[in-house]
Parts: structure tokens; sequence; C-alpha cells
């Protein structure tokens, strides 16, 4: 396929719109079912890239979760305890344990339900049934995957009616080094950002505290890479294997600290016997139970617990989650890593982070500020490496 006709670009408005190889040669992907739009494809080609750095750096199956080119989540096939499993609302699945895939699906669409709510999916291995499956209950748009066994294949084709955007990959493809894009009828042109995130990256440990386990260097790779994907300004807190919070293109860096730590702390209280065992009523599906969750968490639109309003989800009223019980719970919480895409300014910033449970850190350096903000992370016993590299993405 040479090229591929779009309905239209970012907006309806915006015509005509297809996507094609400027050299001519045929596209490195196969439409399997329904037809993708222009900003699926910004999220396709952007998650393809990432899974696939992160199975290379980790040597794990990984996937991600995508909207509006970023990352809600992404995450390597570990298995999920018990816990993790209710929250993620994955505990009646057959066969998880057994698919180091389908696990990285579930943590990563599992991470942040709200913001993954018609996400992007990029599996980094050939999509399995057990993963279909995940897929098909899912509200989504599409997937991409470097290919999927039959059955699956089949089960991922009856989703939405038979229109569920299925795209395969050819894993071997290798783009062109230089980039280029129109703003304003002006192109742009530049080298990919193919450099290369490993453990070598995290040498310069600038902290008195240098113990870094490989359970933080697994999370710290796991978040630079996310970052590389991430609409800058960026900040991610990951742990146990996948990102658990990121703060995507915020003008201030203290902001997507705070962004994505909230989310973090979220992700974590989600976990807590009040939210695990909120009475929902049996007709309360997933989604709904999300947007509950997050306002019983983070006391947003309503009062969920409030009379008149609580019979509409529950069985029972439920007891409120105090700020004082959530602020306990949270204080049993560390060994979070946090990466950041650009160096941080000021000190604020690691502030945020310990509450939420930060001991590692991974960031360019460079700032005039760089001796306040070791200072600290000194006073919380907290690990910073310095990569040294920046991580835009625009």
């Amino acid at each position: 396929m040479k090229e591929f006709e779009l309905k239209y670009g970012c907006n309806p408005n915006q015509k005509p719109s297809k996507i094609y190889m400027a050299n001519g040669d045929d596209l490195p992907i196969e439409i399997l079912s329904g037809r993708p739009g222009y900003i699926n494809f910004l999220d396709a080609f952007n998650s393809w890239q990432l899974v696939k750095e992160l199975k290379k750096a980790l040597g794990l199956p990984a996937v991600t979760s995508f909207k509006h080119v970023s990352p809600t989540s992404a995450a390597v096939g570990n298995p999920l305890s018990d816990t993790l499993k209710k929250a993620y609302f994955v505990d009646d699945i057959e066969g998880l344990d057994d698919s180091p895939l389908a696990c990285a699906y579930a943590r990563a669409r599992g991470t942040d339900r709200m913001c993954s709510f018609g996400d992007w999916v990029a599996l980094s291995d050939v999509c399995d049934v057990t993963t279909a499956k995940m897929i098909k209950r899912e509200v989504s748009d599409g997937i991409i995957a470097p290919g999927y066994e039959p059955e699956a294949l089949e089960i991922l084709k009856s989703k939405r009616n038979g229109n569920y955007n299925i795209v395969k990959i050819d894993p071997d493809y290798v783009p062109d080094p230089q980039e280029r894009k129109q703003v304003f009828g002006i192109t742009f042109e530049q080298g990919r950002n193919n450099f290369r995130i490993d453990r070598d990256l995290l040498s310069d440990i600038v902290t008195e505290n240098k113990n870094l386990p490989e359970s933080a260097v697994r999370d710290l790779i796991i978040a630079l890479i996310t970052l590389k994907y991430t609409q800058s300004n960026s900040v991610c807190y990951a742990f146990d294997g996948q990102a658990i919070g990121v703060g995507a293109g915020q003008q201030s860096r203290i902001h997507c600290t705070r962004l994505a730590g909230t989310k973090a702390d979220t992700w974590f209280l989600r976990q807590a016997d009040k939210v695990i065992n909120l009475p929902f009523r049996d007709d309360i599906g997933r989604p709904d139970r999300d947007n509950v969750i997050d306002s019983y968490i983070n006391k947003n639109e309503e009062d969920v617990c409030a009379d008149g309003i609580w019979q509409k989800y529950f069985k029972t009223q439920p007891e409120p989650f105090t700020p004082e019980e959530m602020k306990a719970y949270l204080a049993t919480k560390t060994g979070v890593a946090l990466g950041s895409d650009a160096f941080f300014p000021f000190s604020d910033n690691i502030e945020r982070a310990y509450r939420s449970g930060v001991t590692y850190i991974a960031e360019p350096g460079g700032s005039i500020r760089d001796d306040a903000v070791i200072d600290c992370c000194n006073k919380y016993g907290m690990v910073m490496a310095f990569t040294k590299m920046r991580l835009f993405h625009h």
C-alpha cells in the first residue's frame, strides 16, 4: 500500500488528508480492520516506538496506552498481585498469569483508566488470545502490533461492530534518519531521536545515597523511555514495572510533577482496602466505576458518599476516605522512580516527588540550581542520577 486516504486530519474541516511514504515506498503497515484516522496514526506510530524500545531495553513484552499523542501509562509483563488485579478489574481473567503480554496490557490499561478511556493500544509482541479478550471489553479506538494470533484477530475484529481499528506493523521497518514536518507551510527537519536509553545512562549518581537496585533501574528506564514519547514538558513516575503517573504538556515543570504525582497517588489509593471493597451496584459498569472511584479518592464533581447520591452507585453507603487516612496510607509508600525530560530548575519538584514516595530520580542535570536540587534529594535520602540527555518531544 503506497498511501492511505484518511477521512480528515486533526479536525473534520482539515481535508484532504492521507498518510504516505515521501520516497514512494510501500507503507510499513497493514490495516486489518477499521479505518484509522489522522490522530489514530499519530498515536499508533508514537506508541509503537515506545513499546519496541521498552522491549529492546528490558527484554520483556511491553504495552502502552495512548491518548492524544501521549502515553497514559506504559508497562512490561510482570505478574500482578491479587490486589492489583482487583484494582484493574482483571481478577476474572483466566490465564492472565500465563501471558506476560496480557500482564503488561493489564498494567498499562489499568493505571489511569479514566485517561485510557477510548485509547490507542500498542503491543511489542504478537497479540495473543488472552490479551485480545481483555482489549475487547474496554472502550478503545484501536491497536497496533507486529502480528496477531488468528483467534485473537477474530476476537478484535468483532469489537465495535466490526469497525475496530487494527493495524499490523512490520517490526523490521527502520525509518529515515531525518525527520521532516511542516508548520505554517514551513518545513522543519531534524535527525530522529535515536538516543539509546539503558542502564549506562544512570551511572552518574550525584547524591550521597548511591544505592540503585535493579528494580529501580528497570523503573527509571521505563520512566525515561515513556518520556521520550510524551509531549513535553513531561515527568513520569514509575513503580513495579510500569508508569503510574504521567504529567504531559505542561508549561511549568512543577505542574508536570504535581500532575503526575497526583496520578501516582491515585494509583496507590485505588489499591487501598476502602477502594477495593467499595460496594458497587451490580449494574454499574467499569467506566462508571472508574469515574466514581476517582471522585471518591479526589473529591471531584460530586460527593459520591452523600445521601441522595450514593444510592446511584452503591448497594450500601460507603464510608468516606478521609484526607487523614489517605495521607497515612500514602506515607507507607516508597521506592517510586521518577524521570524528567529536562532538568529540575527548583527543589520544589523534589519536595512534591517525596510526598508521592519517590526514592529514585533520573534527570538530565545542567540547571544553575543543581546544587539545591541535589541537597534536597540528600535531605530525603534519595538517589539521583544525571543523564545529561534532554528528552523533549513535540
